[in-house]
């Protein structure tokens, strides 16, 4: 039952994290001018891909493997909760993160793709939230 007490405690850091960019950085970020609001953006992305890949993929891994050893659901809902984010990323999110890493004179439209990443790294917080409720669930059964 190891796997799923650290698959809950993985997945919460993960949702924190998203949290956080959701509701103190970004909206600091975007109080900023154009040019600071993109040379802000850029690094911090970086950071935070490499952070909130890695913490979704070990949450996805950990969670499989107390699904395989409880059968419960919540450990199956949480493990995909927590493997969504890769795809949304790669779909939804890509577009608009290329768009601003290769902006090089920022202005009125790259606040505008700001807002909009802003709006979809939103989603990936709600999924960190469902994978947090699953693994709760599946935590408190079992």
């Amino acid at each position: 039952m190891m796997s799923g007490l650290v698959a809950l405690t993985v997945a919460a850091i993960f949702t924190g994290a998203a949290v956080y960019v959701n509701v103190a950085e970004q909206p600091a970020r975007l109080s900023l001018d154009d040019g600071a609001l993109l040379g802000e953006w850029k690094p911090s992305y970086k950071r935070g891909a490499m952070m909130q890949a890695s913490l979704a993929l070990i949450g996805c891994v950990l969670g499989l493997l107390a699904w395989w050893q409880t059968s419960h659901a919540g450990f199956l809902i949480g493990a995909v909760a927590m493997l969504a984010p890769w795809p949304w990323t790669l779909l939804a999110i890509k577009p608009t993160n290329d768009a601003l890493l290769a902006t090089g004179q920022a202005g009125p439209r790259t606040r505008a793709l700001i807002e909009k990443w802003g709006m979809l790294h939103a989603v990936r917080t709600a999924l960190g939230a469902l994978a947090v409720l699953g693994y709760l669930w599946a935590c408190m059964i079992s």
